[in-house]
């Protein structure tokens, strides 16, 4: 018989456990990235939440849309939207977020369930004195972004993930044996060997990585410059691992059934690249009966995964105009 988990169970414990802890936000750091110092349009910083101190990029002010970036990346993937959208009359957070770049890294798997990420995410907004966000992720940060709006619907102003497919869509499909999904999934599978994949990723100056990573992306997308950036970030001492840890901790106790997921509420709007190496583009499909809310998809066609970092115009347009439109016009 199925286990009844119940959507504490579906993201692991630490879901509730940390919610309303205090923090603090510390002194403004320098920019260290690409060398463009004071001119950079954004302020460094580090914010205790949750137990943990991480590691911030702010810029502007007005309601809070809060940035999560995936695998293997860190704040940095957000460089294009950050002004944009700071622009538009947003105040706009992006963390590195547990295990990555800056941020602290916890010893152990358990440390990496989505339950505590959510809360993460929770305490970072209380941290820096909202109590809503508009909450944007991509690949494991829209993952994070859906369990943060089933999890905190009451803190969850809109909802924006790119190229994450819904939970209930990635679980059904390698449940069911979806042999597309399975293939193109096997490094999540790789990834659960100890030391191994750390070893792989990191020889030769990470060269796998940035091959098996960007190689699928649109040329230029990458330039030297920005992989440098990559493997720095993930060539600190106890970033690799702590990144792989996230999918380790993913498949530790099962993965949930779909009716364990709650419907989210918040207006949502999906982008998706159609061109993704990773990610099925067949995930989407049925996606709207996740919802109880508005809910709009988007696909951008030719577009790979890293669909904000090479086709930035076109989603910072639909991120502006989808984060100011007037709750009346949502519905």
């Amino acid at each position: 018989m199925a286990r009844r988990w119940g959507p504490t169970h579906a993201f692991g414990a630490g879901t509730r456990r940390a919610a309303g802890r205090a923090g603090r936000v510390g002194a403004s750091t320098a920019g260290v990235i690409g060398g463009t110092g004071p001119a950079e349009p954004w302020e460094h910083r580090f914010v205790d939440a949750n137990g943990l101190r991480f590691h911030c990029v702010t810029a502007g002010e007005g309601p809070l849309v809060v940035l999560l970036h995936g695998f293997p990346e860190f704040w940095y993937s957000w460089r294009h939207q950050i002004r944009a959208l700071a622009r538009a009359g947003f105040s706009v957070v992006a963390p590195d977020l547990r295990g990555f770049n800056d941020s602290d890294k916890p010893v152990g798997v358990e440390a990496y369930r989505m339950g505590f990420v959510v809360e993460d995410v929770a305490g970072l907004i209380r941290t820096l004195g909202h109590e809503r966000a508009a909450v944007v992720g991509h690949d494991w940060g829209g993952a994070a972004a859906y369990a943060f709006a089933m999890l905190h619907p009451e803190m969850t102003d809109r909802l924006v993930v790119l190229n994450c497919p819904h939970p209930a869509a990635f679980s059904g499909a390698l449940r069911e044996g979806n042999l597309e999904q399975l293939r193109k999934s096997w490094y999540m599978f790789f990834f659960q060997l100890p030391e191994t994949p750390e070893e792989l990723l990191s020889a030769n100056d990470f060269r796998f990585l940035k091959r098996f990573a960007y190689a699928s992306s649109r040329k230029g997308t990458f330039t030297a410059k920005v992989l440098r950036a990559y493997v720095e970030a993930m060539a600190k001492p106890g970033a690799l691992t702590g990144a792989i840890n996230w999918y380790r901790a993913m498949f530790r106790r099962g993965l949930p059934l779909v009716r364990e997921y709650p419907k989210i509420s918040a207006p949502t709007l999906v982008i998706w690249g159609t061109r993704d190496h990773f990610l099925g583009q067949e995930l989407t499909r049925g996606t709207r009966r996740h919802f109880s809310g508005p809910f709009r998809l988007v696909y951008l066609p030719g577009v790979s995964h890293w669909v904000q970092q090479e086709a930035p115009a076109r989603v910072n347009r639909l991120l502006v105009d989808f984060l100011k439109e007037s709750p009346r016009k949502l519905k």
